[in-house]
């Protein structure tokens, strides 16, 4: 089944053109969106991607319709190729129902995970050179050296009946923190 996706950028703009031409490319269902803004909600798209199947072929009339960036183009391709739905282009001739097309697909793909691979290389790097300078990535810890103290010396602390003296509300509580931070700190001193 050919499913076509229309996108237009202002209200002014109307997505009849792009439906016409996608009922003109056999089209049997169209899903048009006027979209305002770069992180502006699709719905339509989203009700498209749910109907697509293995075997159906998305028709656009760019390849700017579907993707909000290179990044997210690749995404979407990627997406379509691992779903087994074919991807008609009008204006940029892209139909991965040919062998040429489905290579130009093939490619885009492979450029995306190329792409991946670069940013995980570079990220490792980054890190790397930041803890050669002593910097230490992620969250700073949420209790402080006198904190941390505190919470071992209470939560260490027994009455003569071997109870705990503090409950771990209170331990919180004196160290102002909630609940789950000392609870998280507990289990991780724990192994």
């Amino acid at each position: 089944m050919r499913i076509g996706y229309a996108r237009v950028s202002t209200e002014q703009q109307t997505t009849d053109p792009q439906i016409d031409r996608l009922r003109a490319a056999g089209c049997e269902r169209v899903y048009p969106d006027v979209i305002t803004g770069k992180l502006a909600s699709r719905p339509e798209w989203d009700r498209c991607l749910d109907a697509l199947r293995t075997g159906d072929v998305l028709v656009i009339v760019r390849l700017d319709r579907i993707g909000r960036s290179v990044r997210n183009l690749i995404e979407v391709i990627t997406y379509l190729a691992e779903r087994g739905v074919d991807l008609l282009v009008l204006d940029q001739q892209i139909d991965t129902t040919t062998p040429s097309g489905k290579f130009m697909f093939h490619v885009l793909a492979s450029l995306a995970e190329f792409e991946a691979d670069l940013i995980r290389e570079r990220t490792l790097d980054g890190l790397a050179a930041a803890r050669a300078r002593g910097r230490v990535g992620g969250r700073p810890p949420k209790l402080s050296e006198q904190q941390t103290a505190t919470v071992r010396r209470m939560y260490a602390a027994h009455g003569t009946d071997g109870k705990r003296l503090h409950t771990v509300a209170e331990i919180a509580s004196a160290v102002r923190v909630h609940r789950t931070t000392v609870y998280a700190y507990l289990r991780q001193t724990a192994s």
